[in-house]
């Protein structure tokens, strides 16, 4: 097992090393060939029935859909990727709008990849949710100066997403919020 997770993690640190290294604006939202589905604590194997699976189907594509609205510079439906319920360390949808409102003001030709290794649909009461172990990063070009930057990268970070209005929606990741930025700046990293 430890074996396959090493494989798992040279695989997505490859693909976001390309990704990084290559200038042109990208969307990547993929599922790792050697993914992992559990699905209310039971595991799927074949690959063919873990990307056919339809709750990661329909994660993919909300993943997707909140990619287009990044490229489009649209906040409105950007923001319908976040569930209600958002909550990364005290941030919450109204903090999301500030903050990708400033990105959108200081970047152009966003893009992000997202590269599924692990994923976890299971229910929590009346809740379907999901855990998305993820490696991957925001890039922008600067609209003063022009230069082509990683505005933020990940590595094997858990999203968690909620089934709210018929759709999957974004809640929040795992990890430690950023505890020493100035006010002026945009934690981007809990965003995506």
């Amino acid at each position: 097992m430890a074996r396959q997770s090493m494989h798992r993690l040279l695989v997505a640190v490859s693909a976001s090393a390309w990704l990084i290294l290559s200038s042109e604006s990208h969307a990547l939202v993929e599922i790792l060939p050697d993914v992992s589905l559990t699905v209310d604590g039971r595991a799927i194997q074949d690959h063919r029935a873990v990307v056919s699976y339809p709750a990661l189907r329909e994660i993919q594509a909300a993943f997707g859909r909140a990619e287009i609205a990044v490229q489009k510079q649209d906040l409105d439906q950007l923001l319908q990727f976040y569930a209600k319920a958002y909550n990364y360390h005290g941030l919450k949808p109204a903090d999301v709008r500030r903050i990708w409102d400033e990105v959108f003001t200081h970047y152009h030709n966003l893009s992000s990849t997202h590269l599924f290794s692990e994923v976890k649909v299971f229910r929590a009461g009346s809740q379907l949710r999901a855990e998305i172990t993820c490696t991957g990063g925001l890039y922008g070009t600067e609209v003063q100066g022009g230069a082509h930057i990683t505005l933020d990268s990940w590595l094997q970070e858990v999203h968690y997403l909620v089934h709210e209005d018929g759709a999957w929606r974004f809640l929040g990741n795992a990890g430690v919020a950023p505890s020493a930025e100035p006010v002026t700046s945009s934690p981007h990293h809990p965003l995506f």
